[in-house]
C-alpha cells in the first residue's frame, strides 16, 4: 500500500490502520526522519512530493494500491498556480506513474467542497459541481482527472469524499475547539445552518472498505456521520465536551462577511495571511447536509462514532497536546 498525505490528519490515521491489519505501508514524504518519527519505523518512507515526478517510481515499485490524500491547506497566501500544481497536474502525473508502474487500483480522496454550498439538501454523489474557490476548483478538476482515468479503465479506483472531518489530530477546527474553551466563541448568524461532522477513524473505514470492493470501481462515495447537526447543536456538544458553557449572544453576518472582505484586499498584496477571510465566515451561513446511503449500501459503511463520543475524545486530545486548558 502506497499513501500520499500520510503525515497529515486523515492520512496519518489511515496508515495507522493499514499497519494494523498487517499491510506493508509507504509513504511519499518531503523529511523521511519526520516522517518516521511520527509514523513509526514499520513504515517505508521514500523522500519527494507531489511536485517532484521523479520521486514516484521508487514510490509505486512493487505496489498494489494508492491511496492519493495529499493536498495544499487552503491558506491565502499561496499562489493559484500552486494548487492546480499540487491538485490537478501532479495528480494527473500520478495516476499516469501508477498505470505504468502496475498498480491495480488507485483510491482518489476529494473533498466535499466541490460540490460548495448545495442549493438541494440533503446533498448526494449526484449533485453537481458548484466549486467556488481556488481550493474546491482544484480539487474538483483533480477529481474529474481520476474519474476519467477509472471510467476509461487506465486503472481500477474510486473517489472518496469525506464531509467536515474532525478527530484527534486534526487542526483545522482547533479554533473553534480553542474559542469555546475559553468562552470567547460568538456566533456568527443564527447557528440554524447545518453542519454534517464525521469522525477521522469512520472516514479510515469507509476507504479501506472502498479498497475491497470490485464494486467500487470507477465509484464516487460521501462518507459522512450519521446525520448533519445544526451549527448551534455542535458548538454546544464541544462546550459540553469541554465543561464551559457559552453566552447566546449572536453576532450579525454580513458586517462580518464584508470585514473578511476588506481584509483579503488589504492582505493580498502583502502576501500575508488575514485575520479574517470569507471563507471562514462563510462557515457560520452555508447549510451542509449530505446522503451517505451509497457508501452504507455499496460499501456496507457504518459510521461507529457518535458526536458527543467523537467530540468527547477530540476534546480530550487538544488538552493533551497542551492545546486546551
Amino acid at each position: 500500500m502506497a499513501v500520499t498525505g500520510g503525515t497529515g490528519f486523515i492520512g496519518s490515521h489511515l496508515v495507522r490502520r493499514l499497519l494494523q491489519q498487517g499491510h506493508t505501508v509507504r509513504v511519499l514524504a518531503r523529511s523521511p526522519e519526520k516522517a518516521t518519527k511520527l509514523l513509526g519505523p514499520q513504515v517505508t518512507v521514500v523522500a519527494g512530493d507531489l511536485t517532484q515526478p521523479n520521486s514516484f517510481p521508487a514510490f509505486l515499485q512493487g505496489v498494489t494500491t494508492v491511496f492519493h490524500l495529499a493536498s495544499l491547506l487552503q491558506d491565502a497566501g499561496t499562489p493559484n498556480k500552486v494548487f492546480w500544481q499540487v491538485h490537478v497536474e501532479a495528480t494527473r502525473q500520478l495516476l499516469e506513474a501508477s498505470q505504468r508502474a502496475g498498480v491495480k487500483q488507485f483510491i482518489h480522496f476529494s473533498t466535499i467542497g466541490v460540490l460548495g454550498a448545495p442549493q438541494q439538501l440533503p446533498a448526494n454523489e449526484e449533485s453537481p459541481y458548484q466549486a467556488s474557490d481556488i481550493y474546491q476548483i482544484t480539487k474538483c478538476e483533480g477529481e474529474k482527472l481520476a474519474l476519467q482515468a477509472f471510467q476509461q479503465n487506465k486503472i481500477k479506483g474510486c473517489v472518496i469524499r469525506p464531509t467536515a472531518v474532525y478527530g484527534p489530530g486534526d487542526q483545522r477546527l482547533l479554533k473553534l475547539f480553542k474559542t469555546i474553551a475559553q468562552r470567547k466563541f460568538r456566533m456568527i448568524g443564527n447557528g440554524n445552518i447545518f453542519i454534517h461532522p464525521v469522525h477521522v477513524e469512520d472516514v479510515v473505514s469507509g476507504s479501506v472498505l472502498a479498497a475491497q470492493k470490485k464494486e467500487s470501481h470507477a465509484q464516487i462515495y460521501i462518507l459522512g456521520g450519521d446525520h448533519a447537526v445544526p451549527l448551534k447543536t455542535f458548538v454546544a456538544l464541544i462546550a459540553n465536551a469541554l465543561g464551559v458553557s457559552l453566552k447566546s449572544s449572536h453576532i450579525p453576518y454580513w458586517p462580518v462577511w464584508f470585514a473578511a472582505a476588506f481584509c483579503e484586499i488589504l492582505c493580498k498584496p502583502l502576501r500575508i495571511q488575514p485575520p479574517l477571510y470569507r471563507r471562514r465566515v462563510d462557515f457560520f451561513a452555508k447549510s451542509r447536509s449530505f446522503d451517505i446511503s451509497k457508501a452504507k449500501r455499496e460499501l456496507g459503511y457504518a459510521p461507529r462514532y457518535s458526536l458527543e463520543q467523537g467530540l468527547g475524545e477530540t476534546c480530550q486530545w487538544y488538552c493533551n497536546q497542551g492545546w486546551i486548558k
